[in-house]
């Protein structure tokens, strides 16, 4: 059975850092892309990084390049978001995210891209 477990949220004062980690089980991790998500309240969730299934091409969206790092390692099915300079902004649960990848050499920050989802951790920014 298919399983993403988040970890690594808590909280942080604003310029901190947060490294996010997502354990993938139950499917060939080299086969999907990985996403990144959050949802703040009262807002939809968005797209923040993904990574294709072979790791050789990520996506950022605009408000956390040069801030957030995505990486993964398929040996240990687990896919990370390094995020510095955190800001208040960036407060929101975080959800990981898998979708079919084998073959594409770019990823979309797209929820409808995406077929399994974790739980969400979520990451405060706060004085």
């Amino acid at each position: 059975q298919w399983q993403l477990v988040e970890f690594g949220g808590g909280s942080v004062e604003p310029g901190g850092s947060l490294r996010l980690s997502c354990v993938i089980s139950g499917f060939p991790l080299d086969l999907y892309a990985i996403g990144w998500f959050r949802q703040a309240p009262g807002k939809e969730r968005e797209g923040v990084s993904c990574i294709t299934s072979s790791g050789g091409t990520t996506n950022y969206a605009n408000d956390v390049k040069g801030r957030f790092t995505i990486s993964r390692d398929n040996v240990q099915k687990t896919v990370y978001l390094q995020m510095n300079s955190l800001e208040p902004e960036d407060t929101a649960v975080y959800y990981c995210a898998a979708g079919w990848g084998s073959g594409r050499t770019m990823c979309l920050l797209q929820t409808n891209e995406y077929d399994y989802w974790g739980q969400g951790t979520q990451v405060t920014v706060s004085s």
